[in-house]
């Protein structure tokens, strides 16, 4: 159960060119980038705390000319830490450099985002 959710831990690489912190409020929220060694793909993660946050992602890290699809795997409209923390969703988009992402966070609730080149 919740196998495709899996997907983003088998894809996320564990050797890092670059990181970043894109947001942050401590014990609030955070959202880090990092770009896996050797590719032009990067790995998104996003996490709140007692409280729902609206994240804006800006992909101005992106190499610019270049296309991306990102893989976003986020909170559904109904998730809940207490009530319902199962509730995801799993979406596809293609992206570039200068794009920006509104994420809603559910408290307790973040995000992953996988972003490979094409």
């Amino acid at each position: 159960k919740y196998n495709d959710a899996f997907q983003f831990i088998k894809d996320v690489a564990v050797d890092w060119d670059d990181s970043r912190y894109l947001e942050a409020e401590p014990a609030r929220y955070i959202t880090v980038a990092r770009k896996a060694k050797g590719t032009n793909n990067w790995f998104i993660g996003g996490k709140t705390g007692l409280a729902a946050h609206t994240s804006n992602i800006k992909l101005d890290f992106l190499d610019k000319g270049r296309k991306y699809e990102a893989t976003i795997y986020a909170d559904a409209k109904d998730a809940d830490y207490e009530k319902n923390p199962k509730a995801y969703t799993i979406t596809k988009r293609n992206v570039k450099k200068g794009d920006v992402l509104k994420l809603q966070e559910a408290c307790g609730g973040g995000f992953a985002i996988s972003i490979k080149a094409l």
